[in-house]
């Protein structure tokens, strides 16, 4: 079971809302480029995260994947390709989270 835990960019913005709103400034010009579309980012936001064990940012993202349109084939096979760069890591610390949480939301 996954243990929710409080939204770390939360935390981020309350304790430093100049550098958040800067940051989200990037985010946003980087979500308006035209070269991916937004459930495809979020799918490399997912491998790249998961290469990391980065579980918590693997969670939101399935999330935000899911409601984009993504399967949960395309979510497995995200992670699962991380093991030709990083090997186990990432599959056995982020794929049991990212299905619990697709299949949760």
């Amino acid at each position: 079971m996954i243990e929710q835990k409080a939204n770390p960019l939360n935390i981020f913005q309350n304790e430093a809302p100049e550098i958040a709103a800067a940051f989200n400034g990037l985010v946003e010009v980087l979500k308006a480029s035209g070269g991916l579309d937004e459930k495809t980012k979020n799918l490399v936001y997912i491998g790249i995260k998961a290469t990391l064990g980065d579980t918590t940012a693997v969670y939101y993202h399935v999330q935000m994947a899911k409601k984009l349109g993504a399967t949960r084939d395309e979510v497995k096979d995200t992670i699962l390709i991380t093991l030709t760069v990083c090997g186990l890591k990432g599959v056995v610390t982020c794929l049991p989270v990212a299905l619990e949480a697709y299949d949760k939301c």
